[in-house]
């Protein structure tokens, strides 16, 4: 395979994780509201398998909007690569819980026992806050962050990062209001994928 066709895979990935991904979020949060008793059944399954996806997927974003930061020096440079990793701890963090929540869902046989697996993995030192309270938190972070260095640049419109941060509150807001955090994600992120050209090396001026 030359280094063309790699470069050519690369570019599509990126591009369709800009939509792919908060799709994913936005099926794993229908998901969930169509699911009152929350597991363990096949829509808990399917839900996290959707989220996991749609996580990792960021992660390919969070690369994307990094090179849209491109090319920049000094301050700004260092800037996007610090949040770009705030952002993939994030999602460290939140594939991890996702999976946790998956084994949970094959293991138990009733939402008490569910419960229950829930209590003895979150009782281990150090687990709340790296993959249920800080660690999520700096996906959201790095995500924030990322836009608004963008509109800074003048490489994207203030409004998009106004609808990342709108999705950020929305989602904090309630997890039953997770479709719509994805779709103000979705309005923000997805027309950014067409912008990123690797393949060619190209620079291309984001709108």
């Amino acid at each position: 395979m030359t280094n063309r066709s790699r470069g050519t895979r690369g570019t599509v990935l990126t591009r369709s994780a800009f939509i792919a991904a908060p799709l994913c979020m936005l099926v794993y949060g229908a998901i969930r509201l169509s699911d009152p008793t929350h597991g363990p059944n096949l829509a808990w399954i399917s839900g996290h398998i959707a989220m996991i996806a749609g996580v990792l997927l960021f992660g390919v974003i969070f690369l994307g909007l990094l090179w849209l930061s491109e090319p920049a020096t000094g301050a700004p440079r260092l800037s996007a690569r610090v949040a770009a990793l705030i952002g993939l701890v994030g999602v460290v963090s939140v594939t991890a819980q996702g999976v946790i929540d998956l084994i949970v869902g094959f293991r138990a046989d009733s939402r008490a026992g569910m419960d229950q697996l829930f209590e003895e993995v979150q009782s281990h030192p150090g687990v709340m806050p790296a993959v249920y309270t800080v660690g999520p938190m700096l996906f959201y972070v790095g995500l924030l962050w990322l836009t608004i260095q963008l509109a800074v640049q003048r490489r994207i419109p203030v409004w998009r990062p106004a609808l990342v941060l709108l999705g950020t509150a929305t989602m904090a807001a309630g997890l039953d209001l997770l479709p719509l955090g994805a779709l103000f994600f979705c309005l923000a992120l997805s027309p950014l994928g067409r912008n990123v050209g690797v393949a060619t090396g190209a620079r291309i001026q984001p709108t």
